[in-house]
């Protein structure tokens, strides 16, 4: 197959450079921090979910066994994503630290 008709394609490279206008999703004030309380926000939902269906299911209250798996179970994953995604953060903001300018 021919490279020029694939060139002919692609944008040229004025037009990829120019300033577009930024998305109103981006004006908004959806940053990294929010995003960060919200997602700690939901580990902390799933963990006291957990712990309620737990007691119910320990005071002999009608709740099956397999929801009060599920629900530790979900407990659990995301305090282990949350940990592991802290950990990942810390290690590369010591390889930032480590780098030399």
């Amino acid at each position: 197959m021919p490279i020029n008709p694939i060139i002919s394609h692609l944008p040229a490279a004025s037009s990829v450079n120019s300033k577009q206008p930024v998305p109103e999703s981006f004006n908004k004030a959806n940053n990294f921090g929010d995003y960060l309380q919200n997602a700690i926000q939901e580990v902390n939902k799933l963990q006291i979910q957990s712990d309620k269906a737990t007691s119910m299911f320990a005071e002999g209250k009608k709740i099956n066994l397999h929801d009060v798996m599920i629900a530790g179970q979900k407990a659990s994953i995301s305090m282990q994503a949350a940990l592991e995604i802290r950990n990942k953060a810390v290690e590369a903001y010591q390889e930032v630290m480590r780098m030399q300018v």
